[in-house]
């Protein structure tokens, strides 16, 4: 893929760079759910380190995080002897145990989300191994087939039209649901009592962009929503239809983002055209496209005030407040680690106190360096790979 994107937004970059920064943790966390005792060897850990694309020893990573993780050894939760193992703190549990109990709450929510998004694909069915990779976007758990498939049996079946191929199964929806088949926009377009059309998110300042986006809300809005699967007879319909796809998408996901390719993995079954990022270009009213970190990711302007999501789904406060919990836990870490550097220095003479206090101060300020930028680079990597949250 070339190397576009779109003009900067600052707002929207912050937004970017604090949503999921600590995707490594969030991992983790997921790892330790698998145990009942919420608890494991520090060598499990190691082992899938390079899986998380970090390195070093995983006993310094969680020590980086003491308000997260408890590094214990001999008669621990684990029961594993005098191995080093690690679990939650009482206040990550609570945070956990918040988080567990919000997706719980939200399952109507998911089954809805699900069905929208089957709505949308060719023929009302998605591969369960291409659905994987938007579990994280549309904030989905790792059962939510478990969770979701036997309290819908009337909406939902599982099938695997190609039982001689690997992970062929289907999600198949089974019946319209002409409730859920509105569109964020048309959904808007009711409330202001008024025929529905995009609405351009960008500065008054953008005249261009302002009236390109009024040509193209010219010609009638197409609902992505159909019970007639059919491809546009023209060009500009084909647009406007991928465009419409695109953003009641994006509508449905958790963060209003999704990374490009991503996306570009659905072309097909949404009959979105070859080039999708550039489609996402033309219509920068719409759409923001990122290469943060070289990683292309589109972000639905509307979704934003300012840097901060207009809607948040109770499933993302409760992974923000996680969050800032691990945030909190860094901080506390590097400031023991400068106290301990500060006081070794004193010891030996090698720096003036007072000068040293300076520095160390405008080192907690200076939040872009290239060490930072890198850690936050392999998060990232992390975060767009198929098994994201």
């Amino acid at each position: 893929m070339a190397r576009w994107s779109s003009p900067k937004d600052s707002a929207l970059e912050a937004a970017l760079r604090r949503n999921r920064r600590w995707i490594v943790n969030n991992q983790i966390k997921r790892l330790l759910l698998r145990f009942p005792s919420r608890s494991a060897p520090v060598r499990l850990l190691q082992s899938r380190f390079k899986t998380l694309d970090l390195l070093g020893r995983a006993a310094n990573w969680l020590r980086k995080y003491p308000s997260c993780f408890d590094i214990f050894t001999g008669d621990g939760p684990s029961g594993s002897g005098g191995e080093l193992c690690f679990g939650f703190t009482k206040r990550m549990a609570e945070l956990v145990d918040a988080e567990e109990a919000a997706v719980a709450a939200s399952e109507p929510a998911m089954a809805d989300r699900i069905a929208r998004v089957l709505m949308l694909a060719r023929g009302r069915r998605l591969q369960v191994s291409k659905l994987a990779a938007l579990r994280g976007p549309l904030g989905l758990p790792d059962d939510y087939l478990l969770r979701v498939l036997p309290a819908h049996t009337d909406l939902f079946r599982l099938a695997n039209p190609y039982p001689h191929r690997r992970n062929a199964a289907e999600l198949e929806l089974l019946r319209w649901v002409p409730s859920l088949a509105v569109s964020s926009v048309e959904a808007a377009a009711s409330k202001r009592n008024s025929l529905p059309r995009f609405t351009c998110s960008l500065p008054s300042s953008w005249v261009k962009s302002h009236e390109k986006m009024e040509d193209f809300n010219s010609t009638p809005y197409i609902s992505p929503y159909s019970e007639d699967w059919a491809v546009p007879s023209t060009d500009a319909e084909a647009e406007k239809r991928a465009v419409a796809v695109v953003h009641e998408f994006l509508s449905l996901t958790m963060w209003r983002k999704i990374s490009v390719m991503k996306l570009e993995h659905f072309r097909w079954e949404f009959g979105l055209p070859e080039d999708t990022g550039r489609l996402l270009l033309r219509h920068p009213c719409l759409f923001y496209v990122s290469n943060r970190y070289k990683l292309h990711t589109v972000v639905l302007r509307e979704g934003y005030k300012v840097s901060e999501l207009r809607e948040k789904d109770p499933v993302v406060s409760a992974k923000d407040r996680l969050g800032e919990l691990m945030q909190e836990g860094l901080h506390e870490y590097n400031q023991r680690r400068r106290a301990a550097n500060l006081e070794n220095k004193r010891r030996r003479g090698d720096v003036d106190v007072k000068k040293e206090e300076e520095e160390q101060e405008d080192d907690a300020a200076r939040l872009d360096s290239a060490e930072k930028r890198e850690e936050r680079r392999r998060f990232y990597k992390v975060l767009f790979g198929d098994d994201n949250r």
